[in-house]
């Protein structure tokens, strides 16, 4: 068996990378390391997608499949694209008016002729898969305003890369997806502090926050409202709607999936994010993604993305062991989060995944040096990066940037030698993860995802439970966030799928809304 990716890449050369990616964060192009090895697009991975051990036979409401299952009923010519899109639409017109999760959204009749249209003959392993980018992403047919008012009435006149991925897949933008203003926080009615965008969970409650500025994403996917989607994470937002709405979700290393045609906040910590509702749709969606682009040079000279979809596939035999032996590390503070619901989860998640094979709990890690001052403000932010990109419209009104403006204005107002520091202290936090924490273990579980966010490592996260919402009274889902070293995205989804082929809580969807 071929070893894991992360084991074969040199961490130095991660290290390297991302130095000329900060360095060159003021120019027009980064002048990245030459490849280590030659880049490809992986569609043949694609070719002979896996359905879910736990697939159902039967169709019954097709909003509640899931992409691989999606896949296997359209390659056995059970549904149609032009069925799956009629019944995700009659779910919005019928549901959104609660979920508020989407901004814009294109007609029936505009989605039935991009279902139907024909191909050249290329293989589209998305056809017909109904999907809701947020509304950062570029889109040629839709508006695209960042869930603020400085981006209000923007028409693009190209997508966005991934966007484009997904289209050239065959998938369907079925919608955009509302989000936190210029990706900060919940999404509200822009210019104000009035949420939109209700948690999946809790429709009725508008004070349960679907967390995080890709919420509209996680409320649609989680609603049945789209298959699966796409984010973006700076500072956890992606990972965040994902752990308070039941979904699997990764962020992937840096520069793995396009940033071309996103609204930008930081250059050296903006990542795309699939959301899904399982770690075989997150892996489809990454791998669909996972491909080089001349628009953007953070793309440039990556390893080739592995079988993303062959790692998300769980093993066979006796409780399908995790695909490669994996030390797993813990936070230290994890297990004790100060709830004693969440407590119990997380030591009957770390019980189960003792017992799978493959796996070593090595229990608590001993965090990196000066792992507080690191990761804490001023050095653990990304600062003056958002103000850069947004220097224009701050300088014609910034009425429009309403609750933001504090967040860019202290841009405005760090030091040069203050975002020199907050540099180097990234570089010196990565070089310390790689070397002083991922000498430990292989994967960690996680309270946040903020120190890998700026190091550019990637997190996943998935469900592991249910709980009561005190305020609300309803049950909902609890998840974890599991973060690895650079390209260890293969080792995160097969412990997912070892974990999701022993267990149902990503099957649980929320009950529709009444009222």
């Amino acid at each position: 068996m071929r070893p894991p990716q992360d084991t074969v890449i040199s961490r130095r050369w991660f290290l390297e990378r991302m130095a000329w990616i900060t360095t060159a964060a003021a120019g027009a192009e980064a002048l990245v390391p030459r490849p280590v090895m030659g880049a490809e697009r992986t569609s043949s991975y694609l070719r002979e997608i896996p359905i879910s051990i736990n697939t159902r036979q039967q169709v019954g409401e097709l909003t509640e499949l899931t992409i691989s299952e999606t896949v296997d009923f359209l390659r056995r010519g059970v549904v149609s694209p032009e069925d799956l899109v009629r019944a995700h639409v009659d779910r919005i017109d019928r549901y959104d008016q609660f979920y508020r999760a989407y901004a814009g959204r294109p007609s029936l009749d505009a989605l039935l002729a991009s279902a139907s249209s024909g191909t050249d003959g290329s293989y589209q392993p998305l056809k017909g898969v109904c999907l809701a980018p947020k509304d950062n992403f570029y889109t040629t047919d839709m508006l695209t305003e960042g869930g603020s008012l400085v981006f209000e009435g923007f028409q693009p006149h190209y997508d966005a890369t991934a966007v484009a991925s997904i289209r050239s897949a065959g998938g369907l933008i079925i919608g955009k997806a509302q989000m936190g203003n210029l990706a900060g926080g919940r999404a509200q009615v822009y210019g104000t502090t009035i949420p939109t965008t209700r948690n999946a969970w809790t429709p009725n409650d508008v004070n349960y926050s679907p967390a995080g500025s890709s919420s509209g994403t996680g409320t649609a996917v989680a609603a049945r409202m789209a298959v699966a989607g796409l984010g973006t994470q700076t500072g956890g937002s992606v990972v965040g709607p994902g752990n308070a709405q039941g979904l699997t979700c990764i962020k992937p290393t840096f520069g793995r999936i396009s940033l071309h045609g996103v609204i930008p906040l930081s250059y050296t910590r903006d990542h795309v994010g699939p959301m899904a509702r399982n770690v075989m749709d997150a892996a489809i969606l990454l791998q669909v993604l996972a491909h080089p682009d001349p628009n953007d040079p953070r793309t440039k000279g990556l390893p080739p993305a592995p079988n993303y979809v062959g790692s998300a596939a769980p093993t066979l035999g006796l409780n399908a062991p995790v695909r490669w032996p994996t030390r797993v590390g813990v936070f230290p503070g994890w297990s004790d989060p100060g709830d004693e619901g969440v407590a119990r989860m997380r030591a009957d998640f770390l019980r189960d995944l003792e017992s799978m094979g493959n796996v070593q709990l090595v229990g608590e890690i001993t965090l990196p040096e000066q792992w507080e001052e690191l990761t804490s403000q001023p050095l653990g932010g990304s600062h003056g990066d958002p103000t850069a990109f947004f220097i224009e419209p701050l300088r014609r009104d910034v009425r429009l940037f309403g609750d933001r403006l504090p967040r860019f204005l202290n841009g405005m107002l760090q030091s040069a030698d203050t975002y020199v520091k907050v540099q180097q202290a990234r570089m010196l936090l990565l070089h310390r993860i790689q070397t002083q924490l991922f000498n430990q273990c292989d994967v960690v579980l996680t309270e946040g995802s903020g120190a890998f966010d700026g190091t550019g490592m990637p997190v996943l996260c998935m469900p592991i439970g249910f709980d009561t919402d005190p305020g609300s009274g309803m049950s909902v889902p609890r998840g974890v966030n599991l973060a690895a070293p650079p390209f260890g995205e293969e080792r995160l989804f097969a412990v997912a799928a070892a974990w999701q082929a022993r267990t149902d809580y990503h099957t649980v969807r929320p009950e529709d809304p009444v009222g």
